[in-house]
C-alpha cells in the first residue's frame, strides 16, 4: 500500500502531506491484529476457505491455490476488507488450535510443538539440563544384587526414553 513499509513486517507508514491517512493507519492496524501473538485455525492448509469466520486465521500451506497461491507459509487472516497476509519472520510463533501446541517458523520452515531450551529452571532451580552421558548398567555382586542391578537398570531405561540421558 504504501511506497515506503516497515522493514519486517511491512506495514504501510504514513507519509508527510500524504493523503487518505487513515487508510494507511487502518491497513497497518489490520495487519497488527494478524500478526501479533497469532492464533490460527490450522497450519499447512493449502485451499482458502470457503465462509471464513471475520478474525480467523491459519498458516498457508507450502502448495497454496486461489487467492493465497503466492502465499506459503504466511499467515492469512480473513478481514473485513478481504484476505490479509503477514510473511513470517524467523523467531515467530503462533498457537495452532487445531493441534493444540505452539508453532515457530525458522530457516523458512514452520516446526510444531518443539520447544528448544538450554535448561529449565522452576522457581530458580534448574530441574533439566544439557543430556548427559549414558550411565553405565550395573554389572556383578550377588543374587540379591541381581534385584537391585534389575531396577537400576529400569531407572536407566525411563530416564534414557525421556532424554535426559543417553543411550
Amino acid at each position: 500500500m504504501s511506497d515506503d513499509p516497515t522493514p519486517r513486517f511491512a506495514l504501510p507508514l504514513l507519509q508527510p502531506g500524504q493523503a487518505q491517512k487513515e487508510l494507511y493507519h487502518n491497513e497497518a492496524l489490520a495487519l497488527i491484529d494478524l500478526g501479533l501473538h497469532p492464533c490460527v485455525i490450522a497450519m499447512g492448509v493449502d485451499t482458502p476457505p470457503s465462509a471464513p469466520v471475520l478474525g480467523a486465521c491459519w498458516i498457508i500451506g507450502t502448495a497454496p491455490t486461489g487467492v493465497w497461491a503466492a502465499a506459503a507459509n504466511y499467515l492469512a487472516g480473513w478481514t473485513a476488507g478481504g484476505w490479509r497476509f503477514v510473511a513470517p519472520q524467523d523467531g515467530m510463533t503462533v498457537w495452532s488450535l487445531q493441534d493444540g501446541v505452539y508453532a515457530r517458523f525458522a530457516a523458512g520452515n514452520w516446526t510444531i510443538g518443539e520447544a528448544r531450551y538450554a535448561r529449565l529452571l522452576i522457581d530458580s532451580v534448574q530441574v533439566i539440563g544439557p543430556q548427559q552421558p549414558s550411565i553405565a548398567n550395573p554389572v556383578g555382586g550377588s543374587v540379591i544384587d541381581g534385584e537391585a542391578r534389575a531396577s537400576i537398570a529400569t531407572i536407566i531405561d525411563a530416564l534414557a526414553t525421556h532424554g535426559l540421558i543417553a543411550r
